[in-house]
């Protein structure tokens, strides 16, 4: 779900870390040490890490990962030295399930009293209490599409099944994201762990699959901007990018709900440099550095200090829409591989 809009530059930054760093051992020093950052790639504006170094004397090694799955085996495994990463909702649950994240201390985190309210009821369901984890940025999914494409405004998810928009829509290449649409077209928790409802949402998105223009992520985003679709389940944060390009699109939350997702910054209990961390985790969430990562990302920032710029209900729903959402959960090995069992099941029809 991340903007690609600098891949010579992270081509560049990933060559140079390489030959720098390896996979994360001893390095030159800073002032006050090293610290070592594994993030989703193009994840910040690159300028914040000389003014991170500036202003509190830590060298800073970034690394990069494309996703959850790929950074995991390295937080687990501790194959290599990383003081602070970036990860998801259901990897943050995942990865406090095995004991794997350190508690953040407050006290050097003073920046924390700028996270938005309406982001920590989705917090606490997979950190309870944000003791190991702070949010970087925030989002849902939802339809994007082409107001000059379709007849009428759209409210619901329903419309993915509507005949006359065969061949019009993009659906998301994502075993969760697929199944969230389907729960909440039926009625049911996105979370679900019985394998009834997950049979009848497999029958649901096996009945639309005909209709699909194509199945995609994050070119989802490049089709509608090129009138090629009518309409995409689209994450938020792709929105404003899109709308700057192709002014005839719109952005909605069904009216059933949907996924509420959040990346936060957390620490392994294998970090070297704690303190480096929460300095890291503190400048992350200050205005300055949000306004900036806003600015850069297009994503939403959940920092009270920068509320005017994110006062739109893409980026800030209200109350009554996030009552209806949810955030995906780690539901265990034996759950995820009843899900990939009917996943499989729906890709071979």
């Amino acid at each position: 779900m991340k903007k690609i809009k600098a891949v010579v530059l992270i081509l560049i930054m990933a060559m140079s870390l390489t030959l720098l760093t390896g996979c994360g051992g001893k390095k030159s020093e800073g002032e006050n040490g090293t610290l070592y950052v594994y993030c989703f790639g193009d994840y910040f504006d690159p300028e914040l890490q000389q003014d991170f170094e500036e202003a509190t004397g830590y060298k800073l090694i970034v690394d990069l990962f494309d996703t959850n799955e790929e950074m995991y085996p390295v937080v687990k495994n501790n194959t290599a030295d990383y003081d602070v990463i970036c990860a998801s909702d259901y990897m943050i649950e995942k990865l406090l399930s095995e004991d794997l994240l350190a508690e953040i201390n407050y006290d050097n985190v003073p920046n924390a009293d700028n996270v938005m309210d309406n982001v920590k009821p989705f917090m606490e369901e997979f950190d309870p209490g944000m003791k190991h984890s702070l949010p970087h940025t925030w989002g849902t999914y939802g339809i994007m599409y082409n107001k000059t494409m379709v007849n009428g405004a759209i409210d619901s998810w329903n419309v993915l099944w509507d005949e006359q928009y065969k061949d019009q829509i993009v659906m998301p290449n994502s075993m969760r994201e697929g199944y969230m649409i389907a729960a909440k077209k039926l009625g049911y928790s996105m979370n679900t762990t019985d394998e009834g409802e997950l049979s009848a949402m497999t029958d649901a998105l096996i009945e639309q699959k005909p209709l699909a223009y194509s199945f995609a992520n994050d070119s989802a985003r490049e089709i509608m901007i090129g009138d090629s679709a009518a309409m995409a389940v689209i994450t938020s944060g792709e929105v404003i990018y899109s709308k700057e390009y192709n002014e005839n699109l719109e952005f909605v939350i069904p009216k059933e709900g949907t996924e509420v997702w959040t990346d936060c910054w957390a620490i392994p209990k294998t970090a070297k440099n704690k303190e480096g961390a929460e300095a890291w985790i503190n400048f992350m969430l200050s205005k300055e550095v949000a306004e900036t990562n806003f600015e850069y990302l297009t994503y939403a920032i959940p920092n009270k200090e920068i509320a005017d710029l994110i006062d739109e209900p893409v980026l800030n729903p209200p109350e009554d829409v996030l009552a209806k959402c949810e955030t995906l959960r780690n539901l265990g090995s034996d759950v995820d591989a009843v899900y990939s069992k009917y996943w499989k099941k729906y890709k071979a029809d």
